[in-house]
């Protein structure tokens, strides 16, 4: 990644790193004080969420790496990796504890078995509360990020088609927290109020299940950038555009294209030039058309043309294909 849209990236990661260490350390006190299964979940759920910031932070770090013999396209892919770690983190450390812990809980009261509940639920009402501000907080640091690269697109269209999945990462991670949060202080309430312990129980198995469906989505998003997704609509629609006006092309014929990381992109081209163009004059077309396109779309790091006048695209069965004589 680079410059402005990294250096946002990482501000919104560092937020959402120390609000979380902060608020994991204050549920377990609370979750110890007033033996509130839901609580601990919750403090599960923060220390999680503290280990994908830290493992966000460092996928930006080694995206940032030069590229290397062995790696020539650079490292801008570890950006794509560690969210996608984090997005399996989310339910191992914290959704298969909440579920674990539920269910256990359910489980021995079902058996006739002692809760174990001790202490003060007043704990448990109190941090859940400033927990809930705090996470407001970080969440609202994120949506501001993430408002800013809407375009005017829809909110589901914007987070669906994000090539940066660090931001996305974050606020997905601050939306499951703030639910898990109000799911908590309602099993709490119910359990205080009802004397029934069960509530506690049912309350962390449903923020395992929410955290469940959020490392799910997730794992499935960013699985899908780390397997390589291609420019957008956008970008490919600008390449086509600016591909005529350059001197000596007539016509793009395909364009393939993969994301590296939300900055870096390799775009291989087929490219019809006029007629009669000798090799030097080949040449300069190629040079001129990659300066035009980098002009406009930066992000296009690696630029690959092919000369091919006769070009068909596979997928069309009608198309002419070229013979010997023409080639």
């Amino acid at each position: 990644m680079s410059g402005h849209g990294e250096g946002n990236s990482l501000r919104v990661v560092i937020a959402a790193l120390i609000g979380n260490l902060l608020i994991a350390v204050s549920k377990f006190v609370a979750a110890f004080f007033s033996g509130s299964v839901a609580t601990l979940a919750e403090a599960v759920h923060s220390v999680a969420d503290t280990a994908n910031q830290v493992l966000l932070v460092v996928g930006l770090k080694r995206a940032e790496k030069p590229a290397t013999y062995l790696h020539p396209f650079g490292h801008a892919v570890e950006s794509y990796f560690w969210p996608f770690m984090v997005s399996i983190l989310i339910f191992l450390l914290g959704g298969a504890f909440a579920l674990y812990e539920g269910i256990h809980g359910l489980i021995g009261l079902l058996r006739g078995e002692h809760d174990g509940e001790h202490g003060s639920r007043l704990w448990s009402y109190g941090v859940l509360g400033l927990s809930f501000l705090f996470e407001a907080y970080s969440w609202s640091v994120a949506f501001a990020e993430f408002n800013k690269s809407r375009n005017g697109r829809s909110f589901k269209d914007t987070l669906m088609s994000a090539k940066d999945p660090t931001i996305p990462v974050v606020l997905a991670e601050d939306t499951a927290a703030l639910l898990g949060l109000a799911i908590a202080l309602v099993a709490v309430g119910l359990s205080d109020v009802t004397g029934w312990s069960g509530w506690d129980a049912i309350g962390s198995t449903v923020i395992g299940v929410l955290l469940g469906v959020v490392a799910f989505f997730l794992a499935s998003r960013t699985h899908s950038l780390l397997i390589g997704e291609s420019a957008s609509k956008e970008d490919r629609e600008k390449v086509e555009s600016i591909a005529p006006t350059v001197p000596g092309v007539r016509k793009v014929h395909q364009i393939l294209s993969m994301h590296l990381g939300p900055k870096q992109v390799i775009l291989a081209l087929k490219v019809g030039f006029e007629p009669g163009l000798d090799l030097a004059g080949v040449e300069k077309a190629i040079n001129a058309l990659e300066l035009r396109i980098r002009e406009d779309l930066p992000h296009m790091r690696y630029i690959f043309v092919e000369p091919d006048a006769h070009y068909s695209a596979p997928h069309d069965p009608e198309a002419p294909r070229p013979t010997a004589k023409d080639m």
